[in-house]
């Protein structure tokens, strides 16, 4: 007997919850769990919804790592040497990033 086939639904990247955690992830965790997601779909075994669903997940680790990483980069860059050879960091995000620098 043939089964009907469901709808396939889509979650917006913003209202998903796995999404929504991996925004609150520091590097360290993030850079473990995408290096398990893609263990896991080396190792194989998955059916291909689950690989999918896998891919999807360290593609989003791999984005917040880059994130991440994009901030730390322009926080050493904006380190500026002061009177007396201190340095001070300014908090700075990569969307305030300008031509002028």
């Amino acid at each position: 007997m043939l089964r009907k086939k469901e709808p396939v639904t889509t979650t917006e990247p913003a209202t998903d919850p796995t999404n929504a955690t991996i925004a609150t992830l520091s590097f360290d965790e993030a850079l473990v769990q995408l290096q398990r997601a893609v263990a896991d779909l080396e190792s194989g075994g998955q059916t291909l919804e689950a690989s999918i669903a896998l891919y999807e997940r360290g593609v989003a680790l791999q984005a917040r790592c880059e994130r991440l990483l994009a901030e730390a980069e322009l926080k050493v860059q904006q380190l500026m040497a002061q009177a007396g050879g201190a340095l001070t960091a300014r908090d700075v995000r990569p969307d305030d990033l300008t031509d002028e620098a």
